[in-house]
């Protein structure tokens, strides 16, 4: 043989190495990410995703490949976006952004497995059997907001004590939304506070509502824990400084875009443990095996500037209290 053909089939066998090797490589796995949310507000949420997943040694675009499916508010488009993703053949379907989207994903698959964070109880939504052993395809992140509504009209009759009436703002949208508005009344009723009940389902809604409660004279409100209320945020600080009402939230991002003040769980960390369950599915790990994931810190975070424009002197207890202030 000589040199030049010895060269030239050198450089034929090499040009085939890159094929053969990647032939050789398994295809990177695919997680199918479903929202009612808008992307744009949840920039924050799926950095708190990935995070999970890089905890687990999961990297997007290196070792896993995330398909994005948002709803952007419409909830009747989550279940086609849940058949796409199933069809796509996810091996994990996340499903975030309130049970609306976890309704959708549990109606397009009963073998996939699905991770979940929701706001209300899974074992009375009928997604998993208990806490401690889901014993179905299902698991997730249970944050408890939608039953935190008691405490949060007790927060906010603390901080304005002359208060005789409140409304809370519910959106009749949401799977929830009785559970809520019974569970606000009886607090009501037990603080001996009465109780408007505001629902909210469009962005049109929450204007006809503040307008509600200026024509009223309500002395505060309880926006309830839900997806469509969090991707309207800015309206509602607005409104609620507007017409000096006080006003309490689920959420620290809430008083810190300048509402008054908020009781809840940390959102992007329970992203983030979603993403660490959604790496376990992939290493193997079994959904019925992985117990529903439960908050065991809530915060109280309160916004003293928003207090001075609305007039409001936070009592030194409740201040006390505090897990964040910002002034």
């Amino acid at each position: 043989m000589t040199r030049r053909e010895f060269i030239t089939l050198l450089a034929g066998a090499a040009a085939g190495w890159p094929l053969a090797a990647r032939a050789q490589q398994p295809a990177m796995p695919v997680i199918g990410f479903l929202s009612s949310r808008f992307p744009g507000d949840s920039t924050y949420l799926v950095a708190g995703f990935r995070q999970g997943l890089r905890e687990a040694g999961y990297v997007e675009g290196q070792s896993v490949t995330i398909e994005y499916r948002w709803a952007e508010g419409q909830y009747d488009r989550l279940p086609v976006l849940a058949a796409e993703l199933v069809r796509r053949g996810v091996a994990v379907l996340v499903a975030v952004g309130g049970s609306t989207s976890v309704l959708a994903a549990k109606s397009a698959t009963s073998t996939l497995p699905i991770i979940f964070s929701i706001g209300d109880d899974p074992v009375k939504q009928g997604f998993v059997r208990s806490f401690n052993r889901p014993d179905s395809n299902m698991t997730g992140v249970s944050l408890l907001t939608t039953s935190l509504g008691a405490k949060r009209l007790s927060l906010l009759s603390e901080l304005v004590p002359t208060a005789r009436t409140f409304a809370v703002l519910i959106d009749p949208n949401s799977p929830t939304a009785n559970e809520q508005t019974i569970e606000a009344q009886t607090a009501a009723d037990a603080l001996k506070i009465g109780l408007s009940v505001l629902k909210a389902g469009g962005v049109s809604d929450i204007d006809a509502a503040f307008a509600t409660l200026v024509r009223q004279r309500i002395n505060g409100l309880i926006v309830s824990a839900d997806p469509f209320f969090d991707t309207q945020r800015d309206q509602l600080i607005v409104l609620a400084g507007r017409h000096l009402i006080p006003a309490i939230y689920h959420l620290r991002e809430f008083p810190a875009s300048g509402g008054l003040l908020s009781y809840g769980i940390s959102l992007a960390d329970s992203y983030r443990q979603v993403g660490v369950y959604a790496a376990r599915i992939l290493k193997g790990d079994k959904t019925a095996d992985l117990p529903v994931v439960q908050p065991t810190k809530f915060d109280l975070v309160i916004n003293l500037i928003t207090a001075k424009a609305l007039g409001l002197d936070v009592p030194p207890t409740l201040l006390a209290r505090a897990d964040e202030v910002i002034e």
